[in-house]
């Protein structure tokens, strides 16, 4: 299913628990994994001084600092090394969605695994940028899937059984939903159709009309089995169920009804639509919450 893995990391508890999730991964899937941990933005030019992501802390970014800093992943990863033998640790100088996409194309990985924020960002670089922009940069432009693990919860699960598969109809999820498909028939477990009626929050003394939500609910439940049960013949593990709030609000909760192990979603709807700052808004705030990986 993953024969190589893509794990982009700080090699700091920030992406621990992303690293729980891309070892195990590895290790049930034989999978070749790679650690790859982009150092530093260089200050200025072609200059080898560097901002340290991990300590903000500007350093040379030589060939002896670039090794020494390879042996402290080694030392961070150690006990999870040990489970995926094989495993290779690359570090490289540059800005880091740029230098991971650069990975990602020259592998071409079947999943690529990144960390989101947890704890306090203010003390930590590294949360900052992968947040504010190197994981909805690398997410929007990826050739390959891209796994987030942002909650220490998220990475104690035991495998794919339950997934949802969370749609706005947009042609990008429809390629989502092929994906979340195919994951489910390989694994023979459960995918859970969802939309998530985004009705905002009304403003103070305002009404909204529940025979609208009702009719709007039907319609896209009708626009689901068109769209994707008919899609699935011959698979019954699936079900579909719409419901009208917040969207990251109802995914997160309907995943956490269906004790689903994945949540898989589009990263964008229409490409450089206006919506796009909204969606990603949605996407990170799913990652930031949800107690199981999102694709």
């Amino acid at each position: 299913m993953f024969n190589k893995i893509l794990f982009a990391t700080s090699a700091t508890s920030a992406c621990d628990p992303a690293a729980r999730v891309a070892f195990a991964l590895a290790q049930k899937h034989n999978s070749q994994l790679l650690i790859f941990h982009v150092l530093g933005v260089p200050t200025r030019g072609y200059s080898q001084e560097v901002v340290d992501v991990r300590t903000g802390e500007k350093v040379e970014a030589n060939d002896e600092y670039i090794a020494w800093v390879r042996e402290e992943i080694k030392v961070h990863y150690t006990k999870q090394l040990e489970t995926v033998p094989g495993t290779a640790i690359e570090v490289t100088v540059g800005i880091p969605h740029r230098e991971i996409l650069r990975k990602a194309r020259s592998e071409s990985p079947d999943l690529l695994v990144m960390g989101g924020t947890t704890g306090d960002r203010e003390q930590s670089v590294y949360k900052k940028v992968m947040v504010g922009s190197t994981l909805h940069r690398v997410a929007k432009a990826a050739f390959c899937p891209v796994l987030a693990v942002a909650r220490p919860a998220a990475s104690f699960w035991g495998g794919f059984s339950s997934i949802v598969f969370g749609t706005d109809f947009s042609k990008a999820a429809d390629a989502a939903f092929d994906y979340a498909f195919r994951t489910a028939k390989q694994i023979d477990g459960d995918l859970h159709l969802f939309h998530a009626l985004d009705i905002g929050i009304p403003q103070l003394g305002g009404l909204v009309d529940q025979d609208a939500i009702e009719k709007q609910i039907r319609e896209a439940r009708q626009r689901i089995r068109g769209r994707y049960a008919a899609k699935m013949e011959g698979f019954k593990n699936y079900s579909i169920e719409v419901w009208e709030g917040i969207p990251y609000i109802e995914i997160v909760k309907f995943a956490r009804e269906k004790q689903a192990d994945l949540i898989i979603l589009a990263h964008h709807g229409q490409p450089e639509s206006p919506e796009d700052d909204r969606l990603s808004s949605i996407m990170e705030q799913v990652i930031v919450r949800a107690s199981c990986p999102v694709i």
